[in-house]
């Protein structure tokens, strides 16, 4: 019976964004010799505004070359808008209503992580792949490299970008909806 291997997004972070892309490169090689099976890969920014912004992307797969529907374009677009700002300099007070802020609380953990393991001002590698050994990429990113990577489940990280995509929807209609009834005042 073979074991089940589940898709993981990963994200790395290293001291400069040449050894980003060096990881970027590397990653490539690592998927060509079948030692990881990568879905989608992409080097992204995490700059002085608190924006993540990608700076180069990759679809192992070959089907859709565009980042903008794939799970990391999800999730970089969840954090280079008007969440992942919020999230960035957030002290929650920020937030309106209680039931608000829990479901954006409820939808941070994978965001804040991102944030918080791609410093602002710095470069790093989400990849989006199925390790059966993850010993590759923790030698690349740790010890060849010198950096770091973080692992969580791509469903867990899914979930909560749908999560994340629902509350943005329902913050932006509500401030639709104070905004109008506002004018009308």
């Amino acid at each position: 019976m073979s074991k089940q291997i589940n898709k993981t997004v990963l994200i790395m972070n290293f001291e400069t964004e040449s050894k980003s892309y060096q990881a970027f490169s590397e990653i490539k090689t690592l998927h060509t010799e079948r030692k990881i099976r990568g879905e989608q890969m992409a080097v992204v920014e995490h700059d002085h505004n608190h924006k993540i912004n990608a700076k180069d992307f990759l679809d192992f797969t070959g089907g859709d070359k565009n980042m903008k529907g794939s799970l990391i374009g999800m999730l970089v677009g969840i954090l280079g808008g008007p969440l992942g700002v919020l999230l960035g300099w957030m002290t929650g007070a920020i937030i309106g209503s209680s039931q608000d802020a829990k479901e954006i609380r409820d939808a941070m953990n994978v965001f804040e992580k991102t944030l918080e393991t791609i410093p602002e001002d710095q470069t790093g590698v989400i990849l989006i792949a199925e390790e059966e050994h993850n010993e590759y990429i923790n030698e690349l990113v740790n010890n060849k490299l010198g950096g770091r990577v973080v692992r969580m489940d791509a469903n867990l990280v899914a979930r909560e970008i749908n999560q994340a995509q629902q509350a943005e929807n329902d913050a932006k209609k509500s401030a639709k909806k104070g905004w109008f009834n506002k004018k009308e005042d």
